[in-house]
């Protein structure tokens, strides 16, 4: 029995080093313009449920992690960009930007107003630029941040919160 779970372990840690892996900068978020009122009208038009977005901070080893570990994977970006428009934005960062409402202030108040202080947070946004979920941290896996999109996209996370969610499945 060992032998078979020593076998099968080896086999699922070998099938995670063949997933295909793109780099998440390049690959995983859409170019950000500095206009989220914009970018609601374009998720609007192209059918999308929301707009998500990553909060990070220069030198943040966790969201390294994130960008390294899941984000860089075609799985998840494939999925993301199906169902939202994805922005990094840099709570420390100084360059201008218009709120969803058209308000003109800058990626590190942005982050202010919206009680980001630390990262990565990701924040989910509906259509109309309301904040759906928020998921702070990292993922423990790929399949926790796809159950993540999930979850917002079948509009379970507009009525309980993900842990909730993920423990409904639990069981």
């Amino acid at each position: 029995m060992k032998i078979f779970a020593a076998g099968l372990l080896f086999i699922l840690s070998m099938a995670t080093c063949f997933a295909e892996t793109r780099d998440a900068e390049k690959y995983f978020f859409d170019l950000k313009l500095g206009d989220f009122k914009n970018e609601l009208a374009t998720a609007k038009k192209e059918g999308k449920t929301g707009i998500m977005i990553m909060f990070e901070q220069v030198d943040c080893p966790f969201c390294f992690r994130m960008k390294h570990t899941i984000l860089n994977q075609s799985e998840v970006q494939d999925y993301y960009h199906q169902n939202f428009l994805i922005f990094l934005l840099d709570i420390r960062g100084s360059l201008p930007m218009e709120d969803f409402t058209g308000k003109e202030t800058t990626e590190k108040a942005f982050s202010v107003e919206h009680r980001v202080y630390g990262t990565p947070v990701f924040d989910f946004f509906d259509l109309d630029g309301k904040l759906i979920t928020r998921f702070p941290g990292t993922a423990k896996d790929v399949n926790e941040f796809l159950l993540l999109g999930r979850c917002v996209v079948e509009g379970a996370c507009k009525k309980k919160s993900f842990y909730a969610y993920k423990r409904q499945l639990a069981k």
